[in-house]
């Protein structure tokens, strides 16, 4: 699979993520593409019980061919729904696990 095409498939999964609606306050999930610098991310932005919501939910690098996965706060986990798209699971590295452990994830290593 060509970057390219790396790049579709992440960001058609990311806008899916932003149509999941928050069960509670008034929060919402934006998409963030920086295409000059591969990086992606997902932010939650609103309010909740008159508290400020606004943090990074997922952030996503392309890096010499590969996802580096640096953040995931999501349910299911971000790398299932990339190997779901198609995404060979040695095209994923779980940034966000010390490089010693990457090795028992089943994932790249780098």
């Amino acid at each position: 699979m060509a970057e390219l095409n790396y790049r579709e498939v992440l960001e058609q999964i990311l806008l899916e993520y932003t149509k999941i609606p928050y069960a509670f306050g008034d929060i919402t999930t934006e998409a963030v593409f920086d295409h000059d610098k591969d990086r992606y991310l997902l932010v939650n932005v609103g309010w909740d019980q008159g508290k400020r919501i606004h943090g990074s939910l997922v952030h996503i690098d392309i890096i010499d061919g590969k996802f580096w996965i640096q953040r995931d706060g999501t349910e299911e986990g971000i790398a299932v729904a990339l190997t779901r798209a198609g995404i060979p699971k040695d095209h994923i590295v779980l940034a966000f696990r010390p490089p010693e452990m990457r090795i028992h994830t089943g994932f790249a290593v780098a």
